[in-house]
């Protein structure tokens, strides 16, 4: 069992078993042990769609919800931010330990390994860009640029003056 806490303070239990599939299958339509069987790219899709994570985690924890009175819209709006982070990352781990064989639990862990390496690269990337972007200038330009209506500066092109309404061109 793996543990979590949304915004409101409030500690879930994340526990995978039969049960659990089961639940989530009925109340989302999502297919968990598409994740153990490595096809439909459902890692993905759950750690890019946080309305789809939510979901999915709230049908996990429904019954100790039911328990606390919380609702699925309840739960969402205490869903934001590290929070999804901390769920999502209770939820592929459960995953992985619910894997009935001890090869699946090792390669199923090993994919979540990789694909948590991809994301910090590409977060790294996205990070590095803007470094660039700031350091460089360039970010203000575009902000001023956005301000004043002109656009975003064009690398090599003087902005020296402004393109003539199309009333003043003469038609062929």
């Amino acid at each position: 069992m793996r543990t979590f806490k949304d915004n409101g303070g409030r500690e879930w239990t994340v526990e995978i078993n039969v049960a659990a599939l089961k639940r989530v299958r009925g109340l989302t339509g999502t297919d968990l042990m598409q994740v153990v069987e490595g096809s439909g790219g459902l890692i993905e899709r759950l750690i890019k769609d946080p309305v789809l994570l939510c979901d999915v985690v709230y049908a996990v924890c429904k019954t100790e919800a039911d328990q606390r009175s919380v609702s699925d819209e309840d739960f969402g709006r205490a869903m934001a931010g590290d929070a999804i982070e901390h769920a999502t990352a209770a939820l592929l781990e459960e995953l992985v330990s619910f894997c009935p064989s001890p090869r699946d639990r090792r390669n199923l862990g090993r994919v979540l390994t990789a694909t948590r390496g991809v994301m910090d690269k590409a977060r790294d990337l996205v990070e590095k860009r803007i470094d660039r972007l700031v350091e460089g200038g360039e970010l203000e330009r575009i902000a001023e640029a956005a301000l004043t209506g002109a656009g975003p500066p064009t690398p090599g092109v003087s902005s020296g003056g402004a393109p003539e309404s199309p009333g003043s061109i003469p038609a062929p």
